[in-house]
């Protein structure tokens, strides 16, 4: 007899922005079992809607749809039981051959494979460059924004990393805040807030860190965060909406689509 969808184990590999998007599409296609497996101090800019915040915060909910962390197996199937989606500190991935996944789904866009195997489930699917299909996993999907946005890839891997992240407004490199030198992250700013070209956003180790934009904070890493050398550490959005720094963007809903695509095709659905 087939497995109902909302019984089928799922393994999200990451717990950012994108990988959150991914797990909310598939929460509401059905699968309830849902477990995404994070390291001790991720780093977020899109704290928002990003469900490794519950590393921190015990839970935390994006769009309506909560996800609460777990220390073993006893509370991962109590938080399934509570219609919620489990998130577990286990950077080395111990998770996966406990729990033998009917899904297993890279979704940490290091742009590397970190370890990630076919071997990990009946189906794996990995996002972004760094992987190949049919030799790393079963399916690649296409990240890079653009036409192929998304796209599924049965053979071969997915365009290399730019480094330029997406337009928004005509703006790309200058919306990004990073890290002008190694150090401790701290800012008084909070994610929504209205910035001015030039403003100082925060000190990284003993460096000031200004917008080059006018616009919303969409996201900023948590303070106190221990940062190196241009590492991401915020995002300014041009289009001044602060709705939109709670919801997820179009990107995670198009990547959330493309798995989901994916795993209905894998199962003749």
């Amino acid at each position: 007899m087939s497995i109902p969808l909302k019984d089928r184990v799922i393994i999200i590999k990451g717990a950012g922005e994108q990988a959150t998007g991914i797990a909310c599409r598939l929460y509401r296609a059905n699968f309830r079992r849902i477990l995404m497996l994070e390291i001790p101090t991720p780093l977020a800019v899109r704290r928002q809607v990003s469900f490794c915040e519950a590393v921190y915060d015990s839970s935390m909910v994006v769009e309506g749809i909560e996800a609460v962390r777990i220390g073993d197996d006893l509370e991962r199937h109590s938080a399934w039981a509570a219609g919620k989606i489990a998130v577990r500190v286990d950077p080395l991935g111990e998770s996966t051959a406990r729990c033998r996944p009917d899904l297993f789904i890279d979704a940490t866009l290091a742009k590397r494979n970190l370890g990630t195997s076919m071997a990990d489930a009946p189906l794996v699917i990995a996002l972004g460059p760094g992987f190949t299909a049919g030799t790393d996993c079963h399916v690649v999907i296409e990240t890079n924004r653009g036409h192929d946005l998304g796209r599924l890839i049965t053979i071969g891997m997915a365009a290399a990393n730019t480094g330029i992240p997406g337009d928004i407004a005509g703006y790309t490199k200058e919306r990004v805040l990073r890290a002008p030198v190694d150090g401790i992250f701290t800012t008084e700013k909070q994610i929504g807030d209205l910035v001015r070209t030039g403003e100082i956003i925060g000190i990284a180790g003993n460096a000031e860190v200004a917008a080059q934009i006018d616009g919303i904070l969409r996201g900023l890493i948590r303070p106190g965060s221990a940062v190196r050398k241009g590492l991401k550490i915020g995002d300014v959005d041009p289009r001044g909406e602060t709705g939109y720094c709670t919801t997820i963007s179009e990107k995670a809903r198009a990547l959330g689509g493309a798995v989901l695509e994916a795993i209905l095709a894998a199962y003749n659905i």
